[in-house]
This record gives C-alpha cells, structure tokens and sequence, in this order.
C-alpha cells in the first residue's frame, strides 16, 4: 500500500482521501438515465472491487456508503486482492420503514459487517436538529449511543451545517461530520465561506463530500479548492467512475497537497489546437 495523507479520527488513523459511493451504486445527482447507466456498469461487487482496488493501492483504503451485503462483497474482495483492510464509513437511514425504532437494527447490521463507523444518514439528522436550543433532539442523541455501545464510531451524517454547530453546543457523543463542500456550493445550505467557517471552527475532523458538485466541477477545479480551503485534520471523499478516474483524482490530489503541478495528461479537443505551445 503508498503512502496518502493520513488524520486520525476517533482514535483511527484515516486517508485524508475516502472513496466514495455514489458513481458506483446509482446515485448520480444527474438525471435518472445516468444513474441506470451508473447501475448498468456497476451490476457485481466484482465491478465496484475493481474501482476501490486502486483507492487501497494508493493508501486510501476508506470507503464511505450505505451498507449492503452488495457492498460488503465487494470491500472484502479488495482486500483479499491488496491486503489491505478497508475502512467502511457507512451512512445508514431506516431500513424498510420511517419506524425510528428500526434504527437498532441498522446499527446491528453494520456491525455484523465490521464496519468501524456508522453515521445516521442525512435524512435521519438533519430532521432531528433542535435548531432553537442548539442541540440534537433526544433521538437523534439515543441512535448516537446505540452506534457507541456496538463498539463503532458515532458521528453525523449531514447537509446542514447547523448540525456540526448542534453537536458542538451540546457536547453530543460525535467524532466527526459528513457535510457537503464544494466550490459550487452544490448541496451546500449556505455560501461557501460560511460553510468553511463552520468547517474550520468544528471540534471534530470533517469528512467532506461531493468536491466536484456531483460532475459540475472539473477535477482541477474542485479539488483545488477543497484541499486548499481544508484544515490538515479534515477529509475529502470523492467518486469515480473508472479507474482511470480514480487514478488522476488520487494524483491530482496528491499535487495539492504538496503544492507542485499533477502529472495528468490534459484532455484535448480540436479547440485547443491554437493553444498547444511548442515544447
């Protein structure tokens, strides 16, 4: 396994770069067609393997998504390819219902999985904020301990900001925050800045999510300005589609992290012709 950038985070050592889930399960934030193609492509843990293997060879060997045997297939398949164990992030919500009281079950799913985190999803949190009070409903604060007592690592999985500001003000059992973050402010509640703001005033490491607004940004772009705006504790999780892909995002952000220009080859169209500088 190379070496990548590593924080820690609940007393676990983490790549500051996490692969995400969404261009390989479905979730293309496009339009439906894409995400047919999305599940079209990706149709056996084999195929997902084949995206995560080149994440873990880069020693980014994390990896953030819903939970599923699908999934679980497909992370223990690298590993047995690499050697290298993967760390799952996993974001569950209610399975099968909006019941709260499934949660348990959800919690005891991930763990029979080995995950070592396990956020409540976005649309489990950020209905759960007690914005007046600044604190997390008591709900929200149980489905926390539960993760706890499963031996996992708590935390939030979130698109408001508030809900970093809530856990803060409450001293809520949470070891890190999934937040959008991305120069387009794709998903984000607030501009930019104030969600940097509150990224860099948070008690705890970040994982931050969609830095090229889900394919509206170009890789350059996007991760130039996360890993340029983020604290040296905080994380990137991104989504490829190819290994092609997860290779140049791996090395374009390695560049950004050591300030010098990406060995990427540029794409080239015939526009560009009268650009094209003789070496």
């Amino acid at each position: 396994m190379s070496d990548f950038p590593r924080t820690n985070v609940g007393g676990v050592s983490m790549p500051r770069l996490i692969c995400g889930s969404n261009w390989l399960l479905g979730f293309s934030h496009t339009s439906k067609a894409k995400d047919r193609l999305i599940n079209e492509t990706f149709d056996s843990p084999r195929k997902i393997a084949d995206i995560v293997e080149v994440f873990a060879r880069a020693g980014c060997n994390a990896f953030m998504s819903k939970q599923s045997q699908f999934v679980y297939d497909a992370l223990q398949e690298v590993e047995q390819r690499t050697g290298v164990h993967m760390i799952w992030v996993t974001t569950p919500s209610y399975p099968e219902s909006s019941d709260p009281d499934t949660w348990k079950t959800a919690v005891e799913e991930a763990r029979s999985f080995g995950a070592e985190f396990c956020f409540p999803h976005q649309t489990i949190t950020d209905g759960l904020l007690d914005l007046p009070n600044r604190r997390l409903a008591p709900l929200l604060e149980d489905h926390l301990r539960l993760v706890r007592e499963a031996g996992m690592i708590p935390g939030l999985s979130t698109h408001a900001p508030e809900a970093i500001v809530c856990s803060d003000a409450s001293g809520a059992d949470v070891e890190s925050y999934i937040q959008p973050y991305n120069a387009a402010g794709f998903l984000c509640h607030l501009e930019t800045d104030w969600v940097q703001n509150v990224i860099h005033n948070a008690r705890k490491p970040v994982m931050t999510i969609k830095p090229l607004a889900a394919g509206r940004l170009l890789p350059p772009t996007g991760l130039s300005f996360v890993w340029n705006t983020l604290r040296d504790s905080d994380l990137v999780t991104i989504g490829t589609f190819t290994r092609c892909e997860a290779e140049e995002v791996i090395e374009l952000s390695l560049a950004c992290l050591e300030r010098r220009k990406a060995e990427v080859e540029l794409q080239f169209t015939r526009s560009k012709q009268s650009v094209v500088q003789d070496q």
